[in-house]
């Protein structure tokens, strides 16, 4: 018996507590914008054979 008014006073606190509230969602009026101050810096190195780096310093003129 102690048991079932335990449950009845925890309902009727979770029913007052979630009666009161208020929930809204609503669109904004100015549009998000968002600044990004990226700098992407990037290295690429290549690794060349002998022969092919030979190549390209005698034939210079092929790649423009």
């Amino acid at each position: 018996m102690k048991r079932q008014i335990w449950y009845m006073l925890i309902l009727s606190a979770a029913f007052l507590l979630t009666s009161c509230v208020r929930l809204e969602v609503a669109t904004p009026d100015k549009p998000i914008n968002i600044n990004m101050n990226v700098k992407i810096e990037h290295e690429i190195k290549i690794k060349v054979d002998r022969q092919v780096e030979g190549l390209l310093k005698n034939n210079s003129d092929l790649f423009g």
